[in-house]
């Protein structure tokens, strides 16, 4: 559902009792924890019961599974996920109440009101990106508050009230809401067409991460991936408003540079470089060249606050990762399964890379699940052709989200796009995990794929490896 944003953002402290529609989606969860950590009263529905809502409830929220008007009971303030349809009864009652109805984007304004926003946007990798910057600033001693697309796997978290002046956000551009954030400093990770269904062309979305960078801090700094075409014209632009820009990357333009790149199973290890000098080594404990940038973008940033850079490298490198980025799910019959959140053609790419690392001598298998009709309308070839990279793919139905199936958008369009021999298009969900057991033997790397629910496919093919392993 998309709402209007408020001319006036109001503080926490006026909202009054506050009702999540989506509270399980990540990214009302995550303000949801805010809001709770700063003394309101929060209720909340979803569809679907989840470990997100268990949690929820845990930590003092009344979640209820299953929308009816009713849920809203003393309601004053309503938010509401853009994954809602707009015949919702709780908002329909709320409207009719005359409640305050915001959209995530004005409630996530209005937590940040009152600290200096650190905000992560780009096309990919702002989950992991905002996750290192988190995980830097926290070792050097900052204590940010946080909201991140994913929870963090050292403590399950997506979200923490901190005691410092920063608020480091993952700043969302599929609905627009990045536009609502008046950022003091702000991380551009790539720009790459995405999100048509909400933006109609390539130029519409381009121009909106302009209007962003127009809204960062004059005070601040743009740190720019400038490796990446989109993300330099950025810096181009902000420069030319007369803005403060440190671009990162591998090339030799970049004012601060990885060098010496290099992979080690699942370790990624660099050294820095800031124009002939080199201030030290960095290894992580997560695979891939497009981890590599997310970390020195973070990097960038903490070094242009203030904070040392042993500090920050030690906060890099303790970071376990972000569930759903190339999470291990466990190994069994010699064969070990793996959980993305990639959708992109080039997240794709980018996690097929790491995997293929981790795998080794192993035959890299791959199951892929679309997401949005939309998407695989524009990017299905891509997709199917980045998915050559593995050995085999299963390719499975389109995962609808906000939107109505279209007869001619399947998975069959991403399949037959993949090299000759290496896909097979699957249309029953629950098949796959006996599938994948037939398909993989000791040694083999199993990657499930995808932003819907996939996911749950991983531990139900580690379930049926480990029935096979047990006899």
């Amino acid at each position: 559902m998309k709402l209007p944003v408020p001319a006036r953002i109001e503080p926490v402290s006026a909202l009054g009792r506050v009702h999540f529609v989506g509270i399980g989606g990540a990214g009302l969860s995550a303000i949801a924890r805010i809001m709770m950590a700063r003394g309101v009263k929060v209720s909340g529905s979803d569809g679907r019961d989840s470990s997100t809502v268990q949690a929820l409830r845990a930590e003092g929220a009344d979640v209820f599974v299953g929308h009816r008007a009713d849920h809203l009971g003393s309601a004053d303030t309503v938010v509401v996920s853009t994954a809602i349809g707009e015949d919702n009864e709780e908002v329909l009652e709320a409207l009719a109440r005359g409640l305050r109805v915001w959209p995530r984007s004005a409630a996530l304004a209005s937590v940040m009101l009152g600290k200096d926003v650190l905000a992560v946007a780009g096309t990919h990798g702002k989950t992991t990106t905002t996750s290192l910057l988190v995980a830097a600033l926290s070792a050097a001693g900052a204590d940010p508050t946080y909201t991140i697309g994913g929870d963090l796997t050292a403590s399950g978290r997506n979200a923490v009230d901190g005691s410092g002046r920063y608020f480091v956000a993952e700043a969302d551009e599929s609905d627009g809401a990045f536009l609502v954030y008046s950022p003091y400093a702000a991380i551009v990770t790539n720009v790459e067409a995405d999100h048509l269904d909400h933006f109609g062309t390539e130029s519409a979305y381009r121009d909106a991460f302009r209007s962003f960078v127009d809204r960062v801090d004059s005070a601040g700094v743009l740190v720019c991936v400038v490796d990446d075409p989109g993300a330099c014209d950025l810096a181009d632009h902000a420069r030319k408003l007369g803005g403060s820009v440190i671009t990162v990357g591998e090339s030799e333009h970049a004012a601060l540079r990885a060098a010496n790149v290099r992979f080690e199973g699942h370790f990624s290890a660099f050294e820095v470089w800031r124009d002939n000098t080199m201030l030290g080594k960095v290894r992580l404990q997560i695979p891939g060249r497009h981890y590599v940038m997310d970390a020195l973008g973070a990097l960038a940033l903490g070094l242009h606050l203030g904070f040392a850079f042993g500090d920050l490298v030690q906060g890099l490198s303790s970071f376990t990762g972000t569930h759903r980025r190339m999470e291990a799910k466990g190994s069994a019959a010699g064969v070990s399964v793996y959980d993305s959140y990639a959708h992109h053609p080039r997240e794709i790419q980018a996690d097929l890379e790491a995997a293929r690392a981790i795998a080794g001598t192993g035959a890299l298998l791959v199951v892929f699940q679309p997401h949005l009709v939309s998407r695989t309308r524009i990017f299905g070839a891509e997709m199917g052709r980045a998915l050559s990279a593995a050995d085999s793919v299963v390719v499975l139905d389109v995962y609808l989200a906000r939107e109505l199936p279209d007869p001619e958008v399947t998975g069959q369009l991403v399949a037959q796009a993949v090299e000759p021999g290496k896909a097979r298009f699957v249309a029953d969900f629950d098949s796959v995990p006996d599938l994948m057991v037939d398909l993989s033997q000791s040694g083999d790397f199993i990657l499930t794929l995808g932003a819907g629910n996939v996911t749950e496919l991983a531990p139900r093919i580690l379930g049926r490896l480990q029935e096979k392993a047990s006899g």
